[in-house]
């Protein structure tokens, strides 16, 4: 018997894969000691491996249908796999952050406020302390677990949109 591949299913599996390959990123990042930086790079591959997956799902999907897919199933499926990979992508955060190394929100700041330091050399030592009050206020883990669920579903969202455009098919009538 030939299944077909549900909008729910393909986001399952196409989101838990790259929830998966997101934990093993950070795990490296972790390891190199290089999870705390936010490099451009790093930005740069996380959304590469958004863009595949949530591809890779809708292609999945319509293969599964006959070769058939509109755009709200393809937005189905791409919303399904951000949603899922950002499930995965906080307890991730979580574990690097609050497990692993409990002082990698402290290390990004101090990077992100040595930048300012020689970026803007003209704020006073008040005015970056009071930025950093500012930026600790909103480190906590449910405030950034909230971050991380918005950002990755609007990313997901427009990743979502312009692929679905591409590989939509609609059945003859």
């Amino acid at each position: 018997m030939d299944q077909q591949l549900t909008t729910g299913k393909a986001a399952l599996i196409y989101g838990g894969l790259l929830g998966a390959c997101t934990l093993v990123f950070s795990l490296m990042l972790y390891f190199l000691d290089m999870h705390y930086q936010q490099s451009t790079m790093q930005t740069v591959v996380s959304i590469g491996l958004m863009i595949g997956f949530t591809v890779w799902g809708m292609v999945a999907f319509r293969q599964s249908n006959d070769g058939y897919i509109s755009l709200s199933e393809a937005l189905k499926v791409g919303m399904g796999v951000s949603l899922i990979s950002g499930i995965i992508g906080i307890a991730t955060s979580l574990l690097v952050t609050e497990v692993l190394d409990p002082t990698t929100m402290e290390k990004a700041m101090d990077l992100a406020f040595e930048k300012v330091r020689i970026d803007n050399p003209e704020l006073t030592e008040e005015q970056i302390s009071a930025s950093r009050e500012m930026q600790e206020r909103f480190s906590t883990p449910v405030i950034r677990s909230t971050f991380i669920i918005i950002w990755t579903l609007f990313i997901g969202f427009i990743i979502s949109l312009i692929a679905g455009l591409v590989v939509k098919k609609s059945q003859p009538e």
